[in-house]
Order: structure tokens, then C-alpha cells, then sequence
């Protein structure tokens, strides 16, 4: 397992930006803007981790900013972590056969999410390729949120 990122939704990309990058110090090192989806993600990383060789080694934070306006209380803006795992499929089999509810099932073989027992959402995404589809994950419902 290899820690990824941690996801807090903003609701000023731009302040948000001025706070983490040009006050905190960290450095933006990827932004993707999703039309159809209306959100743009915008990660970065402290400075000496965006030295190494390799920035898809460094943990990374996840802003997330929704283009329409949204309210966040409650906790909302703190979105998930993020782990890659080697094997989706048995590593959700083992938090299933332990008792922990898979709320969002790997159906694609590549991304599920899992709450902590203090409720927090954890994301956990397939190393490299997703895997091929396999039951029972392709029939199984959402439970709860994520």
C-alpha cells in the first residue's frame, strides 16, 4: 500500500491557491479541469518532495473546487485519503470479511471507498491497470456516501 493524497474541497480555487502555494510555500504540480463534470482538481506538494526524481512518489494534497456553489459544513470539505493497492479485489474481500462496508464497490476494478471507524472516507485505487471486472463487485449497489 502506498499513501497517495488527501482531498479538502475549496470554495475559492484562487484564494485557496494564494493560501497553499504562495503563503504555505507548497508547490502546484498538476491541474485537471473537468467540464462534464464541473470540477477542477489542482494538486501539490511541499517543496522537497517535488525535488525528488519522481512527483508520483510524493504525497500530494487534493484540492478539489466545484464549479457551482456549495456550502461545506459539517466536515465537507475534508474529502478522503488516498491509498493505491496491489489487488482491489482482495483487499476489499478482506475489509468485507472483517466487517467494514465497502460504500463505493471496485465495479471498474480500479477505485473503491471504505469509512474509517471515526467515519472518515477513505479512497483506495488499483496499482497501475485497473482490473478486470469480476463479480461480485460489478453488481454491487453504493452503500451510504463517501
Amino acid at each position: 500500500m502506498k499513501y497517495l493524497h488527501t482531498m479538502v474541497r475549496v470554495a475559492d480555487l484562487d484564494d485557496s491557491m494564494r493560501f497553499y502555494r504562495d503563503l504555505l510555500g507548497l508547490v502546484e504540480v498538476k491541474r485537471n479541469d473537468y467540464e462534464k463534470g464541473r470540477f477542477t482538481l489542482a494538486y501539490l506538494a511541499a517543496p522537497d518532495d517535488v525535488d525528488r526524481a519522481n512527483i508520483e512518489d510524493a504525497p500530494l494534497l487534493e484540492l478539489t473546487h466545484n464549479w457551482d456553489s456549495e456550502e461545506y459544513d459539517g466536515g465537507r470539505n475534508f474529502g478522503h485519503l488516498a491509498y493505491s493497492v496491489e489487488n482491489i479485489y482482495e483487499t476489499c474481500e478482506k475489509l468485507k470479511n472483517a466487517g467494514i462496508i465497502i460504500n463505493r464497490p471496485p465495479r471498474d476494478g480500479y477505485m473503491a471507498f471504505i469509512r474509517s471507524p471515526d467515519n472518515i472516507s477513505i479512497e483506495l485505487l488499483q496499482t497501475g491497470k485497473p482490473l478486470a471486472p469480476q463479480e461480485p463487485w460489478v453488481s454491487m449497489e453504493n452503500t451510504g456516501e463517501w
